[in-house]
């Protein structure tokens, strides 16, 4: 059955250096998302990956 999710979200400040900043603006307009979406997808496809290689 199809359930809408409202995921709970929180501001949190980052630094990150202009280079990566860049790129990541630069593959979010080339896909049409949001920065923040794509930083959070990078984020949770790290992690899903980190804790697949540490098995």
């Amino acid at each position: 059955m199809f359930e809408i999710q409202n995921q709970q979200k929180s501001n949190k400040t980052i630094r990150m250096p202009d280079e990566l900043i860049n790129r990541l603006q630069t593959i979010a307009d080339q896909n049409n998302i949001s920065f923040n979406q794509l930083v959070v997808q990078c984020c949770e496809y790290a992690l899903n990956d980190m804790m697949k290689s540490d098995d």
